[in-house]
């Protein structure tokens, strides 16, 4: 039972200084925070439009375009990690297949740019 416990006190030892420390800085948080409240300041803000207006209207297009892009291409680079974990033991097989992806990838986001859907105004 002690080896058990021996075992564990690292992470008992962590999670006790991780909670300490949360609390620390919340409590720091409330005591220093500037409280200057402003009706603009504190207002919801979503989207660029008004936080009280129909419910029923129509959102531009540009908005979902940038949602879409950014999760294509935030889901393929991340496909990246698991590859640079284990890059040391890849053959070159492995290597050229993520070269010929990274440069999919960048032709994709070249034509993305050419046709200005990255442009927000």
């Amino acid at each position: 039972m002690d080896y058990l416990l021996s075992e564990y006190l690292p992470i008992l030892v962590f999670v006790a200084m991780a909670s300490a420390l949360a609390l620390i800085l919340l409590a720091a948080a409330a005591v220093l925070a500037v409280r200057n409240p402003d009706p603009e300041k504190v207002s919801a803000y979503e989207c660029g439009f008004e936080a009280f207006d129909d419910a029923r209207m129509k959102f531009d297009v540009r908005f979902y375009l940038v949602a879409i892009l950014f999760i294509i291409f935030d889901l393929e680079v991340a496909f990246l990690f698991p590859w640079a974990v284990s890059f040391h033991g890849l053959s070159d097989v492995a290597f050229w297949g993520m070269m010929l992806f990274l440069g999919v990838l960048t032709v994709g986001f070249a034509y993305e740019w050419k046709k200005g859907a990255l442009e927000w105004a």
